[in-house]
């Protein structure tokens, strides 16, 4: 099967090919610009590739989107890209198939078929960057929803006030994605009379970068910080593994760099919270494919759907 993988960003985007069964190679990336410049040059670079009739295209993009219909519905990193029918624009160039992908699936799809996820049935893929979303994979297939929607876990309620995500107060994006963490550490470090280097910071400074370095270098508020962090992020695993008893829960961007700050309270949480079966059976690991999964995803989506059908 012939795989072509494009990752559309807001900043960059990127052409990738299966390298073997195992790996990804990435063949061009590129700064996102206007619609129709991108669009040329990710058609540009597609040509070099030489495309067969029967190449199947993946696309991996922040939504909202229309995968049905294989729609870019106005992203808001991607301005401008309003309804652009991606799927239909290279089919008709170049023949096969292709399917788009909202990146947090696109991501649970690469982490499960080149990353921490393999071997599993039934997995969880959280993104823990900017945003707080999921991907989810249940008896060894994508779980999805009637409209798409499946795994948009930082809406999730976990407290009546809290940090803000996902517009909403006390969200579970509120407390444990980077806007969400930024928020936490300023009001925390405004309220604080304890020494911690985060106070010789402005304001739009302290971010959950800042608060992971100040973490490594000892500092006791940003270690606080961080526990809370784990707390939250336990309470909204525990519920997780009580309802779809996935058998590994994978975690990306902020999971993977600060771990040993976040996973002691959230495993001491999830010990407490979920039913002790489902708690046993369920790792909690840090994703694997790092810079390399906007690519991984990519392909995954289309190595996913070209089998599948």
């Amino acid at each position: 099967m012939n795989i072509i993988g494009l990752d559309l960003g807001g900043t960059k985007c990127a052409l990738s090919v299966p390298d073997g069964p195992d790996r990804v190679r990435e063949v061009v990336r590129f700064a996102t610009t206007d619609v129709h410049g991108t669009l040329d040059r990710l058609f540009a670079e597609i040509v070099k590739l030489a495309p067969a009739r029967d190449t199947v295209f993946g696309v991996s993009c922040g939504g909202p989107l229309d995968s049905a219909k294989g729609l870019i519905l106005s992203p808001p990193n991607l301005p401008g890209w309003d309804r652009i029918a991606i799927c239909a624009l290279l089919t008709e160039r170049f023949g096969g198939r292709a399917f788009l992908m909202n990146d947090a699936n696109a991501c649970a799809l690469a982490e499960w078929q080149f990353g921490a996820g393999r071997g599993c049935r039934s997995m969880m893929f959280l993104t823990m960057g900017t945003g707080m979303g999921a991907g989810l994979i249940l008896d060894g297939r994508l779980y999805e929803g009637v409209t798409g929607n499946a795994g948009e876990i930082g809406h999730i309620r976990m407290a009546a006030d809290g940090p803000v995500g996902y517009g909403k107060a006390g969200s579970f994006e509120g407390f444990c994605s980077g806007g969400g963490i930024a928020q936490l550490a300023r009001k925390r470090v405004a309220a604080s009379h304890e020494p911690s280097t985060l106070k010789n910071l402005a304001p739009e400074n302290i971010t959950a970068r800042a608060v992971g370095l100040a973490a490594e270098a000892g500092d006791v508020l940003a270690q606080d910080l961080w526990r809370e962090v784990g707390e939250k992020l336990g309470e909204g695993l525990a519920l997780f593994i009580d309802i779809l008893n996935p058998e590994r829960i994978v975690i990306g961007s902020i999971y993977q760099r600060c771990e040993r700050f976040i996973a002691p309270a959230m495993n001491a949480v999830i010990k407490r919270e979920a039913l002790p079966d489902s708690a046993r059976d369920c790792v909690v690991v840090p994703a694997k494919l790092g810079d390399e999964i906007g690519a991984c995803a990519a392909v995954a989506v289309a190595r996913y759907h070209g089998e599948s059908k």
